[in-house]
Formats: structure tokens, C-alpha cells, sequence
């Protein structure tokens, strides 16, 4: 009992001094009731969201790295470009190299006098035609549509016309091939670049005889005496740099607008007139040409005014890019007596007198009289 007594204070020492007691266990957080060996911290048992980075790789997550994308244009920046002296080199340069590269590639028309921007080779033009007329050819044949055998009378008419023409038009080098569409319900002809003949079969009534035929066929050719499709493959450079520089301008708001709204205006303001000037050009040179090919170039009075007929009204002249049947044919009024003067002055033997003369004045820069 004694020995009890000296032993209780020693008890009572070391359960309430050197080791206090622990709370109560309601007390103590939910994190810190288990101890990890060999190390103070507590190990975290909770429900809480972690890190995006410590739950997934959003590097290779499109939707979330568009969503963290900056915008491409912003106000700032295109005002940061804008005042940049770099800019203003770059614009200064490039102005000056499209003035002088226009300025160097402008031709004088002879028969007309209209000076005209001209940046394409005849190789050029004559290696997008190839692609062209199998095009043409592939969409022809698609439609369930055929070309005329040579056996046919109306392609004998075409291939007779073109053999006349061929030596007076100063381009005898050409492969010229010669294709007849069996359609009668299109008055249409065309000649691309480098020789390729395409004539509807619903042209021949109207052009009625071979006089009437070498009036539209002399009017194709001259189109490609003249240059025509290379200078419109050269203005659609004008046209697009016009186009691209106001999407630029508006930061890329208006972009269809200023697509579809824009072409209209720029086709309307230039791209028609020069159609216009263009039909009229073809329409001389095919006169003279015709009328050395000894044809008759009265024929191409009677020749478009059945065209008028056949076409039953044509939209006003300023939408067009083409002349007035009306204007078209008081022009032809004044040429025809050079036309005849010319026919007379022919030996009839296919010689390219006026074809000749033209590219000497293209070369030259200077009208013919």
C-alpha cells in the first residue's frame, strides 16, 4: 500500500507532464489524423479541384487552345503596322515598282489609237488556251453534245472560209485546228489563241454565205491579232490589286462585301468599256482582213443586222461588252470605203499586207493611216 502511494505521483508525472493528452478526436482536422512515417506533414485526404495542368495535358486539347488564342488582327496592332517606318519603305517601293513595271508593259493600239497595259507573252497566252479548249472540249462531250465530221457541208463551209483567212491574218505558224459544235440553237463563234477554231452550228444560217461567215470568223481572228486576251488576262492583275488592297484596308471586316460589291463596280467602271473598245478594234481589223481575203465587206452589213434579229433585243450599252447593234453599224458604214479600197487594191493571192502592217505599228507605237 505504501509502495502504491510513492508510486502514484511518479504515475501521475508521466501521463500528465512529459506526455500531455491528445484531443478529443472531434476536434482535430480531417487532414491531420494520419501521420505519414518518417516525416511532420499530414497526409491531405479531400475532394478539393486540382491545377488544370496536374489533371490533364490541355497542350493537345484544340478546343482549349483556341479558346486561350489571341486574335490574329487586333486595332493595336494594325495601328502598330501602320505607323512602322518599315511600312511605310515597304509601300513607298512597291508603289514605285508598279508604276514602273506599268509603264513598261503599255502598248498603243494602231487602229485606234487607245493605249492599253499588256504584261503577257503569246507564249503565255497560248499555254492557258491549251487548257482551255480541252476544257472546252471535255464540257462539250460531258453534255452529250458532238462536233461535226469533215465530211459535214457546213464544216467544208467553215474549213473553205478559214483557208482564205489563215494567210491574210499573219498568223500562219499557228496549229490551227478547226471545230464545228452540232448545236442549232446557238449563234456563236470563237477563235482562242493559238489557232483554235470553235463555230456553232447555229451560226451558218444566219451567216447565211461564205461572205457573211468570214465577217464573224475575220472578227475572231482579229482579237487575237490585236492581243485582246492578253490584255484582259492583264487587267484582272489591276483588278485584283484593287480588290485585295480595300479588303486590306477595312482589316478583313468587309471581306465578301468588298469581294462581290467591288468586282461589280470595277467590271462596270473598266472591265466592260474595255470590252467595249475591244469588240470595236475586232471589228475594223476583221473588215480589213476579209476585204484582203477578197470577200465582199458589204456582206458584214447584212451579216449583223440579222445577228440584231436573231438576238431579239440587247441590254443597254453601258451593261454591255459589247457595242450597240446601232453603233456597230454606223461604224462599219465608215470603214466600208477603205474596206473596198482595200479589196480592190488584193491580188486575192492570201498575202498578210494589213496583219503585217498592224504589228510593225504595234512595235512601233504608232496608228496606221
Amino acid at each position: 500500500m505504501h509502495s502504491r502511494r510513492l508510486l502514484q505521483p511518479l504515475w501521475h508525472s508521466l501521463t500528465n507532464g512529459a506526455y500531455p493528452r491528445p484531443a478529443p478526436t472531434s476536434t482535430i482536422p480531417r487532414f491531420a489524423q494520419r501521420s505519414r512515417p518518417f516525416s511532420q506533414t499530414y497526409v491531405r485526404r479531400n475532394n478539393w479541384p486540382r491545377r488544370p495542368h496536374e489533371t490533364r495535358n490541355y497542350n493537345h486539347d484544340p478546343q482549349y487552345r483556341l479558346s486561350q488564342a489571341k486574335p490574329l488582327i487586333t486595332s493595336e496592332r494594325l495601328r502598330h503596322v501602320a505607323r512602322s517606318p518599315s511600312t511605310h519603305t515597304i509601300i513607298a517601293l512597291s508603289v514605285l515598282g508598279a508604276v514602273i513595271f506599268y509603264f513598261s508593259n503599255i502598248q498603243t493600239v494602231p487602229v485606234s489609237g487607245r493605249r492599253r497595259f499588256n504584261c503577257f507573252s503569246d507564249e503565255t497566252v497560248g499555254a492557258a488556251s491549251e487548257a482551255q479548249v480541252k476544257r472546252l472540249i471535255w464540257e462539250v462531250e460531258r453534255s452529250g453534245g458532238r462536233f461535226l465530221s469533215d465530211w459535214d457541208p457546213r464544216m467544208a463551209m467553215v474549213k473553205r472560209v478559214m483557208k482564205r483567212l489563215i494567210p491574210v491574218s499573219g498568223m500562219e505558224s499557228s496549229n490551227w485546228e478547226i471545230r464545228v459544235i452540232d448545236d442549232p440553237h446557238t449563234a456563236n463563234a470563237f477563235v482562242l489563241p493559238g489557232g483554235k477554231v470553235f463555230v456553232f452550228s447555229g451560226l451558218i444560217p444566219i451567216a447565211r454565205t461564205e461572205d457573211g461567215l468570214a465577217t464573224v470568223l475575220g472578227h475572231e481572228i482579229a482579237h487575237n491579232l490585236a492581243g485582246h486576251v492578253a490584255e484582259r488576262m492583264s487587267g484582272q492583275i489591276g483588278i485584283n490589286i484593287l480588290l485585295y488592297s480595300l479588303i486590306f484596308l477595312t482589316g478583313g471586316i468587309a471581306i465578301l462585301g468588298t469581294q462581290f460589291l467591288g468586282s461589280a463596280v470595277l467590271d462596270l467602271l473598266f472591265s466592260r468599256p474595255m470590252g467595249r473598245m475591244q469588240e470595236s478594234e475586232a471589228d475594223y481589223i476583221g473588215l480589213m482582213m476579209m476585204a484582203e481575203a477578197c470577200y465582199d465587206p458589204r456582206e458584214a452589213l447584212g451579216f449583223w443586222k440579222r445577228m440584231e434579229r436573231a438576238q431579239q433585243g440587247e441590254p443597254p450599252e453601258w451593261m454591255s461588252t459589247h457595242p450597240s447593234n446601232f453603233n456597230r453599224l454606223q461604224k462599219i458604214g465608215e470603214w466600208m470605203p477603205k474596206a473596198l479600197e482595200k479589196m480592190r487594191e488584193s491580188d486575192c493571192q492570201g498575202t498578210a499586207a494589213f496583219a503585217d502592217l498592224f504589228r510593225r505599228a504595234m512595235a512601233r507605237g504608232v496608228l496606221i493611216e
